[in-house]
């Protein structure tokens, strides 16, 4: 009797009370943490956390900070300069040759003491390359003698005087070009890696990501290959399905429990690598928020270069090899050529045996020079640097006119590359929805019986988890793309806006 009865029950009701049973049997695949031990992040709060604590941000600080202080000390050298020196004391005990009243000498003991302090301040002329400064000293001698001794004192209240090459060399006049613009190329540099260190965290943010999706595919295709091998079992049991068909879907669950093991060490892989280099130290449980939204605009490739030329720390390092080049050029014709030098002073000086005596009356002291350096023979080394600086200026020349086309082209193709995302990102999106709703239908038209091709349902399987981990490879492919552009440029074509850093804040931080 129960035979008869069970006969007369359809295939279907008995797929889906096994369905029930088995979907009632699994282990639930969300862990059960208490929500305070969660931790959730989105991309922006990634990218901000890696802009503030990871290595390779640190790191860009710290230059930074070299590089300004640095520059403060470049232009803390055009400032005046004050410095003090002392002698105290300076003993000298010899015998020399003295010099008697009748002309002849004889040797003697001599005990000297000597004590000097001055204080001069000086300030460097940029434009010519010459200094200017003002002194004042105080100078003590005191003489023993076996039988008596003196002292003597000898005074410079005011010295005022300057020195002036002619045809050198100067040094001031290209370093006050040239520093400032290699210290607005390390603020572009620091602004580069700060763009950079977004790139490097939004490769971890989507690697972490992918494999947290990776996972959980993982899970459900083990949870849905249990309850399709559970509902061929009893299939089998009826003859419904042969036996290859029963075997296929029983390797299929093999597979998919050995995927979740490797998805779940891809995933403590990558979650190692995020939190090292976001410097995480806690032990929450970690859950990557996916950008909900993404903002689609196009970029002009002319625009966009001439920002880059504008903004960034490469179109500002042609500039400034370029005027390096011509310095050097400055610098190989004015060694080994006529040179002349100009010093002038005057001052106020006096001496007397008293240090009060000293400052009374004093006399005044001149002294012009005029020195001068005429190479006669040097067997043409000075041509010889000259022409290697011509040379080297038009090698680097060359180099610079190579390095800005490579540049520019390298704009070029991050703004198409990023310019087509918006139609990958659409595609992606709608080709992982048409899979996902394929799958559904091929697994449900399985359960109930119209489809009996498994490897129709494996196919259907396939196809949605490729689609899926596509769609999260074009949001990658998005965000890496705007990042890239950003730190191409130094300039933010979503907000219309420049990259900019605040040098302050950069060194109080």
């Amino acid at each position: 009797m129960f035979t008869k009865i069970f006969n007369k029950i359809h295939p279907i009701f008995i797929a889906s009370v096994l369905f029930l049973l088995c979907s009632m049997c699994l282990p639930s695949t969300v862990d059960a943490q208490p929500e305070a031990e969660v931790l959730y992040l989105s991309l922006s709060e990634v990218i901000k956390v890696a802009q503030e604590r990871s290595p390779d941000a640190m790191i860009a600080r710290h230059r930074f900070r070299r590089s300004y202080w640095e520059y403060r000390s470049f232009k803390a050298g055009y400032l005046p300069n004050l410095r003090m020196e002392a002698t105290l004391p300076n003993f000298n005990r010899t015998i020399d040759a003295i010099i008697q009243s009748d002309g002849s000498e004889t040797y003697r003991e001599r005990t000297l003491s000597r004590y000097a302090a001055s204080l001069s301040l000086i300030q460097k002329v940029g434009l010519t390359g010459g200094e200017v400064f003002l002194q004042s000293g105080l100078q003590r001698l005191d003489n023993f003698y076996t039988d008596t001794s003196t002292r003597q004192y000898l005074s410079t209240p005011i010295n005022i005087g300057f020195r002036q090459p002619i045809f050198a060399y100067n040094a001031f006049k290209w370093d006050k070009k040239i520093e400032p613009m290699r210290y607005e190329e390390a603020k572009r540099l620091y602004l580069e890696t700060n763009e950079q260190v977004a790139s490097t965290a939004i490769s971890h943010f989507f690697n972490l990501l992918m494999a947290q999706v990776e996972k959980d595919i993982a899970l459900k295709n083990q949870a849905n290959y249990d309850t399709l091998y559970n509902i061929a079992t009893g299939r089998f049991i009826l003859g419904k399905i042969a036996e290859n068909e029963l075997l296929q879907l029983e390797l299929n669950l093999l597979r998919a429990q050995a995927s979740v093991e490797t998805a779940d060490l891809n995933y403590q892989n990558m979650l190692f690598t995020l939190r090292s280099y976001l410097r995480l130290h806690g032990q929450e449980k970690m859950i990557l928020l996916p950008p909900a939204q993404t903002v689609h605009f196009s970029v002009s490739v002319e625009e966009a270069i001439n920002e880059a030329l504008t903004n960034t720390s490469s179109g500002l390092n042609f500039d400034r090899r370029l005027l390096e080049a011509e310095s050097q050029l400055s610098l190989a014709k004015a060694e080994g050529r006529f040179d002349a030098q100009v010093s002038a002073t005057f001052g106020l000086t006096q001496t007397a045996n008293k240090i009060r005596s000293a400052y009374t009356n004093p006399l005044d002291e001149e002294l012009i020079s005029l020195g001068i350096s005429i190479p006669i023979l040097d067997w043409g080394q000075a041509k010889g640097r000259i022409k290697m600086a011509e040379s080297n200026q038009e090698l680097i020349r060359t180099s610079v006119e190579q390095e800005r086309t490579d540049f520019e082209q390298s704009i070029f193709l991050k703004v198409m590359q990023f310019n087509m995302q918006k139609n990958q990102l659409l595609i992606a999106s709608k080709a992982d929805t048409v899979a996902q709703k394929r799958f559904d239908v091929t697994q449900k038209r399985y359960m109930i019986g119209k489809v009996n091709d498994i490897l129709e349902l494996n196919n259907a399987q396939i196809d949605n988890d490729n689609a899926r981990i596509g769609y999260y490879n074009a949001l990658k492919t998005y965000w890496s793309s705007y990042y890239e552009l950003r730190r191409l440029t130094l300039f933010d074509f979503r907000d219309n806006r420049k990259i900019i850093a605040l040098p302050e804040a950069l060194i109080t931080n």
